[in-house]
């Protein structure tokens, strides 16, 4: 189970990665804006939704979800890295045995 959402996750940041680089950016044609005879508007409305931007929504989601499952497996299966760990000062009292030779 945990390899499976691994692999997924791992699918979906390339995927993620791809989609976004395949992507036009908005201000492409932002010097064709005065003057000149732009395709799409910069700050007006961009229409209807491409496949590459529901792609990206979807695959964002899928990313999320596997993160979260991670991160939910990840702590419930081992205990915190901390909790072996104890203050300076308390190590230095475990550390000095008790020394009794002084009453001689």
């Amino acid at each position: 189970m945990h390899a499976l959402v691994i692999v997924i996750h791992l699918i979906a940041c390339f995927s993620l990665i791809l989609i976004v680089l395949l992507q036009s950016g908005k201000g492409q044609n932002m010097g064709s804006m005065f003057g000149g005879s732009g395709s799409q508007t910069v700050f007006g409305s961009s229409g209807a939704s491409s496949f590459l931007t529901k792609a990206t929504t979807a695959v964002a989601v899928v990313f999320m979800l596997t993160s979260l499952t991670l991160a939910y497996v990840a702590k419930s299966g081992q205990e915190s890295v901390i909790s072996d760990y104890l203050p300076p000062m308390q190590q230095e009292e475990q550390q000095v045995p008790a020394d009794n030779s002084g009453d001689r």
